[in-house]
């Protein structure tokens, strides 16, 4: 953790306004002594990226050290600890975003913000349909290991960390308010289990913040940007879901949807982002997995690989034709013209064969109608 007065002074730089995060990012990032940052001359302080003369003259004006002090004896009453940008516990995946918090409250097991995780979210007011899904898939990366990343709001929010809770694994809540303001009130005992599991909950907001719309969407940038992905489990059009999509998006991050019935108002959104190609359409949580650079999924990958080298095609119940395209196969890769006049067949009487085969992990297709043994 930073010193005191590198403490005091990043609090000190988010209270002066129109300095903004990443003119902040840029001061931690090249000034060597943040301790003298506020001592620093007004040509010095120019010399620093994003840093103009407007900038440089707030600071120099800055005198409300008092509000500083106001901040820090508020945090010690609420039980929580600031983490800042200077600190190494501040997860470099959040670094990554165009507006990372400068600092943010927190109260649990820092070391959860910097697991590979993925971001569950979705509508407060969940279907049957979209709560079922939200248990499967939460359920399913947790047990692969993964963290949940969400911002403890009913409905998809809540059955995302209670699953993680369930398996065991940690889950991370995000507040759109202060960290001993939480919204809603009534998943106080959720968050508690957080902590409690080694999980965290999190919040740049200052204590006492009480939990404004406008909090909302800044606090899903945080949700996505701790997040390799973002799973939207059931959203409309509209909302804070299809708001943490956008956001992971734009932060360079995949996205993933499940897909809805036409006729439900409630899953429209999660089917215009597969629509429009914004989002990979998930129908098991390995639609998930094999799209994230993680090293946790090379546990399941090890896994799988086993599996393909002990269940070869010999291990399947084929009928004569398949047996001998198989055969063929197995000698080398057969482009499928050549492999008709092998086998006296007429290609499209092969073809339909050899897609059947290939639905069933045994050949592969590639480029020029190749076919060759998976």
């Amino acid at each position: 953790m930073p010193n005191t007065q590198i403490l005091r002074n990043l609090i000190a730089l988010t209270l002066i306004p129109g300095l903004g995060s990443r003119r902040v990012k840029h001061l931690i990032q090249e000034c060597e002594d943040l301790e003298r940052i506020f001592s620093l001359s007004k040509t010095q302080l120019r010399s620093y990226e994003g840093i103009g003369e407007a900038s440089a003259l707030a600071m120099l004006s800055f005198k409300d050290w008092h509000l500083v002090n106001e901040v820090i004896e508020q945090t010690e009453k609420t039980g929580a600890r600031i983490i800042t940008m200077a600190d190494p516990e501040y997860p470099e995946l959040l670094k990554q975003i165009y507006d990372p918090p400068i600092l943010f409250w927190i109260k649990g097991n820092a070391e959860a913000l910097s697991k590979p995780g993925v971001a569950v979210v979705g509508t407060r007011n969940a279907t049957t349909y979209g709560k079922k899904q939200a248990v499967k898939i939460s359920t399913a990366l947790a047990r692969e290991g993964l963290c949940i990343f969400s911002g403890l709001a009913y409905g998809i929010d809540t059955i995302g960390h209670q699953s993680a809770l369930k398996e065991g694994a940690s889950t991370v809540a995000v507040l759109g308010s202060g960290i001993n303001n939480l919204y809603p009130k009534s998943n106080a005992e959720i968050a508690n289990e957080i902590v409690e599991s080694g999980g965290a909950v999190i919040s740049e907001f200052p204590p006492d913040t009480v939990p404004d719309a406008g909090n909302f969407p800044a606090r899903n940038r945080i949700v996505s940007g701790l997040s390799l992905g973002t799973v939207v489990i059931e959203s409309g059009i509209k909302g804070g879901s299809m708001i943490t999509a956008e956001l992971a998006l734009d932060q360079n991050r995949e996205v993933f949807a499940i897909p809805h019935s036409l006729d439900s108002p409630s899953g429209t959104g999660c089917n215009y982002l597969i629509k429009k190609g914004a989002a990979k359409l998930v129908q098991v949580v390995d639609d998930i997995l094999v799209e994230l650079p993680i090293s946790t999924y090379s546990k399941m990958a090890e896994i799988t690989a086993t599996e393909e080298r002990i269940k070869s095609w010999h291990d399947f119940e084929l009928d004569d034709l398949s047996k001998k395209i198989c055969e063929e196969l197995e000698k080398e890769a057969v482009q499928i013209d050549n492999l008709a006049e092998k086998l006296n067949l007429n290609t499209s009487q092969l073809l339909v064969v050899l897609l059947q085969l290939e639905m069933q992990d045994i050949v592969i297709q590639k480029a020029g109608k190749i076919f060759e043994i998976r």
